[in-house]
């Protein structure tokens, strides 16, 4: 059965996922604009770090993009998905450099990936509520 630990971490992948989703979504929707550059979601390599323990190294610290907002602390150590702008990408004569073809792979491989993370969340919670109601006596 899974911890709270890696609950934590299907929750984290879960945003990370729908963040990818607005994401392509939002360059989909932009095939069109002049100029406009298409961005992408990072996360699967820092997860990765984390599960291999090499959290608290300074590269995941948190931070905050204006003093105002609440302090937060990274004490969890939690991977936070990143928006970095598309290096791989080839920009047409408009400047745009959104990929259709790309991008719909992308939003597939998203969908997928979604839903395998929901399959695992919904079947920890089955079993959770299986033990509360006594195994199915």
């Amino acid at each position: 059965m899974l911890d709270s630990y890696h609950l934590q971490v299907l929750e984290r992948s879960m945003n990370a996922a729908t963040l990818r989703h607005r994401t392509i979504t939002n360059n989909l929707a932009n095939i069109d604009t002049p100029q406009f550059k298409s961005q992408q979601v990072i996360f699967e390599g820092y997860l990765q770090e984390e599960l291999n323990g090499k959290i608290g190294t300074g590269k995941l610290a948190a931070y905050r993009t204006n003093e105002r907002h609440i302090p937060f602390s990274n004490a969890g150590g939690f991977a936070m998905p990143q928006v970095v702008s598309n290096p791989n990408s080839y920009v047409q004569n408009s400047g745009n450099d959104v990929d259709l073809e790309s991008e719909t792979t992308e939003l597939a491989k998203n969908q997928i990936w979604y839903s395998g993370l929901t399959q695992l969340t919904a079947g920890h919670f089955q079993k959770l509520r299986s033990v509360i109601e006594g195994g199915g006596k």
